[in-house]
């Protein structure tokens, strides 16, 4: 299987072009459609053919076609970062910041886990078909690194590329030293005004050193306990996640949750960045700029559904809707934490469910308001074994 995937390759073909755009060698455009048939094409009809593009291929591995034309020059991408809509509207993770955003509100975006015991990595891939181990599009890649006092989860947008000081890196997993609460960091600020932690760690995350010129910042965008169950009662491992930057009324109608729409270039002397994405949700057009968790209301807070027992099979059950085929003390279904005196079926909904159906293959399935990333970094954390939680 080929780890790489066009989602990553693609930043580096962007972040090259940028450069190039900006360079002129004897007053004429580096521009490489300048002396192609495409280079009078009125923008008028250029725009319904990437509209009938981006329209007509909208499921892998066919829809690389929409990522390449983003890649073509400066007023293509421009085009198509138009008329891509983000995955909460859409459903299709397109480009590499999609896996950044939040999923759709309606349905949940099937994806599944491989994990590979000898390295200590782990590989998120998007669902192509309804088969539960498909070849699948490659999204995500983590590796585990132990320390004396905690344990590391870097992730990355390559699957051969996991140390922090690449361009590749997006966030981290810490866990305490018994593996019962987890810090998700993201390495872009989630939000206006999230304040970065200074890392203790190193620079050296692997066999890479970290390049001062990549900003691989640390913003702890979730907290992940389990329940300690010191009385060994029987049951699943119990868990709860707080999403510092996403409100709780992200879950309501017209709640809106923060979307991140650029990653920072890694090369060149500035950090300027490449947002693919300006549009707004109607939604987030109708409440005003995206808003932070610390404005209105509390962060958003995940439980774990509770499972009910089956007296004939005599083990703990969750509906999982046939994406989950082996038992484990791994598998997890989380939905929101109501407020005091609330309720409503929004609370029932799955927000993220993750399941066994393979010796070393997992499914996982996310929904809005949480991203491809954050969902990957939580069930990372039901790998560690807790000794004292089950």
């Amino acid at each position: 299987m080929n780890l790489d995937s066009s989602m990553c390759v693609t930043v580096t073909t962007l972040e090259h072009e940028e450069e190039e755009e900006g360079k002129e060698k004897d007053g004429e455009s580096n521009d490489g459609l300048k002396q192609s048939c495409w280079a009078n094409l009125p923008p008028e009809l250029l725009r319904e053919v990437l509209i009938r593009i981006e329209s007509s291929e909208n499921k892998w591995p066919i829809r690389k076609n929409v990522v390449w034309c983003a890649t073509v020059c400066r007023s293509w991408r421009q085009i198509m970062k138009e008329i891509v809509k983000r995955p909460e509207l859409s459903g299709v993770l397109t480009f590499p910041i999609s896996v950044k955003q939040p999923g759709p509100r309606e349905s949940l975006i099937q994806c599944f886990i491989k994990r590979k015991r000898s390295t200590q990595t782990y590989f998120l891939y998007l669902n192509l078909t309804q088969a539960l181990a498909d070849d699948g599009k490659f999204l995500l890649a983590a590796r585990k690194f132990r320390r004396p006092t905690c344990t590391d989860y870097i992730i990355s947008l390559h699957a051969d590329d996991m140390s922090k000081g690449s361009s590749r890196y997006i966030g981290k997993l810490r866990s305490n030293f018994l593996g019962t609460k987890f810090i998700m960091y993201d390495g872009l600020p989630p939000h206006d005004g999230a304040k970065m932690t200074k890392s203790r760690s190193p620079r050296f995350m692997g066999s890479a050193q970290v390049s001062p010129r990549v900003p691989a910042g640390s913003y702890p965008v979730a907290h992940i306990s389990y329940e300690l169950n010191m009385l060994g009662s029987r049951g699943p491992r119990r868990m709860q996640c707080t999403m510092d930057p996403i409100p709780a009324s992200a879950i309501e109608t017209g709640g809106v949750a923060p979307t991140q729409t650029e990653f920072p270039l890694s090369t060149g002397e500035s950090f300027s960045s490449i947002p693919f994405f300006r549009s707004r949700s109607s939604c987030a057009e109708k409440s005003g700029p995206e808003v932070s968790a610390n404005q209105g209301d509390g962060p958003l807070l995940l439980k774990n559904k509770s499972p009910r027992w089956h007296e004939q099979l005599q083990c703990w059950c969750l509906n999982f809707q046939g994406r989950v085929t082996v038992a484990s003390v791994k598998n997890f279904q989380l939905v929101a934490t109501p407020p005091s005196g609330q309720s409503g079926p929004q609370y029932d909904e799955v927000i993220l469910q993750f399941g066994k159906v393979g010796k070393d293959v997992f499914t996982m399935d996310y929904r809005y308001p949480i991203s491809a990333f954050q969902a990957f970094a939580i069930c990372l954390s039901s790998f560690d074994t807790k000794i004292a939680c089950e």
